[in-house]
């Protein structure tokens, strides 16, 4: 099974092995949130999350990263995770635009 703390450079190796995922459990030690507040983030749409056939949630490691956002966002503003995600959501629209309008610069340049 490739579930849990496998290197990342397995899966490069093994086109066909599943991505590694995490638990709540191991998410929770990686990000340093404790894991009611992960299932939390998950319920409220700011981290991507799989659930398996038992019902379990599954955590890849790049929502660590997402974690880090929403903590640094969280203790930055006074807003509550809610209006997190919704900030969260308007980043990444204007990182969107902005390299859409830097590609057809650039594209335009060479016309």
């Amino acid at each position: 099974m490739t579930v849990g703390d496998r290197p990342t450079h397995e899966a490069a190796r093994y086109p066909l092995a599943r991505p590694l995922l995490l638990s709540v459990e191991q998410f929770g030690h990686r990000s340093g949130l404790h894991p009611d507040l992960v299932q939390r983030f998950v319920a409220l749409g700011l981290l991507r999350a799989q659930r398996d056939a038992a019902g379990r949630l599954w955590l890849g490691p790049d929502q660590v990263v997402a974690a880090a956002r929403i903590q640094r966002l969280r203790a930055g503003l006074p807003l509550n995770y809610a209006a997190v995600g919704l900030v969260i959501d308007l980043l990444d629209r204007i990182t969107e635009l902005q390299t859409t309008l830097r590609t057809r610069q650039r594209s335009s340049r060479w016309s």
